[in-house]
């Protein structure tokens, strides 16, 4: 500083205002940016979307834990448009 023997023009002055409101603004925004990051709550677990009826169905046919049959019929009624069973 002081480069010019202790008098600054208004040219000098300007630049060091804006010089120093930048830099405080530069500081304000760093450590809103910082305190933002620091407090983000973590995200929950993300769940797999939960298998449709028609799906499981096709995962045991799969597995062979209903035969060809069995799943055909399920599907059919699962699609609504196979026989369904009386309510007593």
């Amino acid at each position: 500083m002081y480069w010019n023997g202790h008098d600054m023009n208004g040219w000098g002055w300007f630049t060091m205002s804006i010089s120093t409101v930048l830099l405080w603004a530069l500081l304000i925004t760093v450590a809103v940016l910082l305190f933002r990051t620091l407090n983000r709550a973590p995200e929950p677990p993300r769940t797999p979307p939960a298998a449709s009826p028609e799906q499981l169905l096709a995962e045991r046919f799969a597995r062979g834990e209903i035969d060809e049959e069995q799943y055909r019929r399920s599907l059919a009624v699962l699609r609504g448009d196979g026989p369904t069973l009386a309510k007593h």
